[in-house]
């Protein structure tokens, strides 16, 4: 049972912390929709992590909160530059 749940642990974490960097990235371009987008996924994948307590909830949403800070400063960023 251990193994079972190590593995789909990692497996998890593993594709969060992909969608995560897919978010950075396109901030760091400068595609906001994108980001935007790739923020939706990741957001669902850290609330379902979260819930089945893969992650610590409070780890979840700080994550959550860290990432739409970017993207709003991403976005002021490119309104000033325009």
């Amino acid at each position: 049972q251990n193994e079972l749940r190590r593995a789909r642990n990692r497996a998890v974490k593993s594709s969060l912390r992909t969608q995560l960097k897919k978010v950075r990235q396109a901030i760091t371009a400068g595609d906001i929709a994108a980001a935007e987008t790739e923020f939706k996924v990741a957001a669902k994948r850290l609330d379902q992590a979260g819930a089945h307590r893969v992650i610590h909830p409070n780890v979840a949403g700080r994550t959550k909160s860290r990432l739409q800070h970017l993207i709003v400063k991403a976005k002021q960023g490119t309104a000033q530059s325009a």
